[in-house]
């Protein structure tokens, strides 16, 4: 088995939370445009890009606009969303986030964020852990949204570090293949018949150590 030289974190769901902001904004969108959406509707939306996830609340509505229209409504749920996440703070990391990525650091491993996100620079800002990582691949450097591999290999090229060494650590299941298609192992925070093909599924990184890793990997 390739020895672990490099982790690659996704942002949402894994290092902070940002779920909840993305479903205040798409609610208050609703809202204004004269219906109801609820947590079952947003379900829908997870893993999806803006512009579908608006169309799918267009749907629950039973409305329909012209494009130059649904641009100007997607940058709206945008900007409340920006607005939301203007406010985070360090104490919406996720338990053990922190502390997994300061062991990691402390035994030579390369860290590199792999997120989708086009505002992770300012939820990094936020949170205080830009200094943490060797490297951070966002929205704003590669489009390809997962389950294409593009940004954790962009990832492993930016830490040094070749695919087999790199090990991903991801709550969704297009993230889990996107990690598979760049030839990486994968750690699934989350529902292990959602992420069943990850190495490794655990429900949160509290209490997870870098032994734990290495002893959960050696045995598969």
């Amino acid at each position: 088995m390739s020895s672990i030289k490099g982790c690659i974190f996704d942002l949402d769901g894994v290092v902070v939370d940002t779920a909840k902001y993305h479903y205040q904004a798409w609610k208050r969108l609703a809202n204004e445009l004269g219906f109801e959406f609820d947590e079952s509707h947003n379900e829908r939306l997870k893993g999806v890009s803006r512009m579908r996830s608006l169309e799918i609340l267009l749907e629950v509505g039973g409305l329909s606009f012209p494009q130059e229209k649904m641009e100007q409504l997607a940058a709206r749920k945008n900007e409340w969303y920006v607005e939301y996440i203007s406010r985070m703070t360090p104490n919406e990391i996720l338990p053990g986030s922190k502390e997994l990525l300061e062991e990691l650091r402390a035994k030579g491993i390369k860290l590199a964020l792999g997120s989708a996100s086009k505002n992770t620079p300012l939820i990094m800002d936020r949170i205080g852990l830009k200094d943490h990582f060797d490297a951070i691949i966002d929205g704003n450097i590669i489009s390809i949204a997962k389950p294409a591999p593009d940004i954790f290999l962009a990832a492993s090229k930016a830490i040094g570090v070749e695919p087999p060494c790199c090990i991903v650590f991801e709550d969704a299941e297009a993230g889990v293949e996107a990690a598979i298609n760049a030839g990486m192992r994968v750690v699934g925070i989350g529902n292990p018949q959602v992420l069943k093909r990850a190495n490794l599924v655990v429900p949160n990184l509290k209490n997870f150590t870098f032994q734990y890793l290495v002893n959960s990997l050696s045995e598969k």
